[in-house]
């Protein structure tokens, strides 16, 4: 893999699904998993087959179906009876992998897990060794990476490795890290652990860092990035995938890395999800929110009408909306006004446009939104007084 390659591993149809209201069953499972292949994600982490008989079947169907481009994930705990359920929904995958996950902050040994820094070093080696006895391609996450004292992190990540990993994850669970601060954790993870396992990273929201962390990351020498359509996930969810890739190919001069995501076919993704679990995206949403590519404030729409370049830096259709939108309110300018006209075949003149518009600003100010209705009436209004008056 080149160097500046960044792996996309999509976590949608596992930490997605696990937010409130956000579930999906076998065969929605089945459909967004199609969707993701399309759009060219490396790693398509499937379910956690443990939780239940349908996330089993799950996993199970989409190894079935999987291209052999895709890599397919289960998620397990550091447990046998974990690792091994994993393992029987991964049969019938082309390329299987198993993802095993232990906390190592002092907080998890402590009151979750109750058990001492070594007891979890065991178990990790126990746990990894276990799962390579299944197949050949093992990531390890240390839970709660960020939260965990460095050195400690170092060795617990050395022992998955020496186990068999050859993917070491060093999740932000609780969203607590800034980015130069997470940078620094994977640098510091690269000297502890050397050039072998990929370093991925697994960024929560809570503080509205999730992306700028992936980033960060990625620039320090990460090459794996686990993130979910429209940032769904547990609490204010993961890093959002569309953002990301967006983020990397918008400004590739400041970050040069390559991924085999079809950027055109976000928008698509981004609404089979909201079509799937009914949840939809904020509108200001970036990227796929619907007032991503939308202006109504008339000096934007001045703009944009001369040169989308003024105030859109990447074209609707390149993530796969079909145009840009002009919204009418009372912050639309005249420019925007006359141009909706003529999209509805009709030509004023200067003094018409004039008029029309004094009408407009006085029922823009009644209502959020003008459509193109309003602006038909607005025509027959003056056209009907004007007939009148003579």
């Amino acid at each position: 893999m080149a160097d500046n390659r960044v792996v996309i591993f999509d976590s949608t149809l596992r930490d997605g699904e696990q937010s409130p209201g956000c579930s999906m069953n076998t065969p929605e499972k089945l459909k967004m998993a199609r969707q993701l292949m399309e759009l060219g994600v490396d790693v398509l982490e499937a379910g956690f087959p443990i939780a239940s008989d349908d996330d089993f079947e799950a996993v199970r169907q989409i190894g079935l179906q999987a291209e052999d481009s895709v890599v397919v994930a289960a998620l397990a705990r550091a447990t046998r009876a974990d690792i091994e359920r994993a393992a029987a929904a991964l049969e019938s995958s082309r390329k299987p992998r198993l993802h095993v996950f232990l906390a190592t902050s002092d907080i998890h040994l402590e009151h979750k897990l109750r058990v001492t820094r070594q007891q979890a070093l065991d178990q990790i080696g126990e746990a990894i060794s276990l799962a390579r006895s299944f197949v050949d391609d093992v990531e390890f996450s240390a839970e709660d990476s960020t939260r965990t004292e460095r050195q400690y992190l170092g060795e617990a990540l050395r022992v998955a490795v020496q186990a068999g990993a050859t993917t070491l994850n060093t999740p932000d669970t609780v969203g607590i890290s800034v980015p130069e601060e997470y940078a620094q954790m994977i640098r510091d993870v690269r000297q502890a652990v050397g050039d072998g396992p990929i370093l991925s990273v697994h960024c929560h929201n809570d503080l509205g860092l999730a992306v700028a962390n992936s980033l960060a990351a990625v620039a320090a020498g990460a090459r794996q990035v686990e993130c979910t359509i429209n940032g769904i996930g547990e609490r204010a969810g993961n890093a959002a995938l569309e953002e990301i890739i967006m983020a990397l190919r918008v400004r590739h001069d400041v970050m040069p890395f390559e991924t085999g995501i079809r950027t055109e076919l976000l928008y698509p993704s981004s609404q089979l999800l909201t079509s799937i679990i009914g949840v939809a995206v904020q509108p200001n949403k970036a990227v796929v929110g619907r007032n991503a590519f939308a202006h109504e404030a008339g000096i934007h729409q001045d703009g944009v009408l001369k040169l989308a370049l003024t105030y859109e830096i990447m074209t609707p259709q390149s993530v796969g909306v079909p145009t840009n939108r002009i919204i009418l309110g009372k912050h639309s300018g005249r420019h925007a006004l006359q141009k909706r006209y003529e999209d509805l075949g009709i030509h004023p003149d200067s003094a018409q446009l004039a008029e029309l518009y004094r009408r407009f600003v006085q029922l823009a100010d009644r209502k959020k939104i003008v459509v193109d209705e309003d602006l038909l009436r607005l025509v027959q209004q003056m056209e009907q007084q004007s007939v009148s008056t003579v």
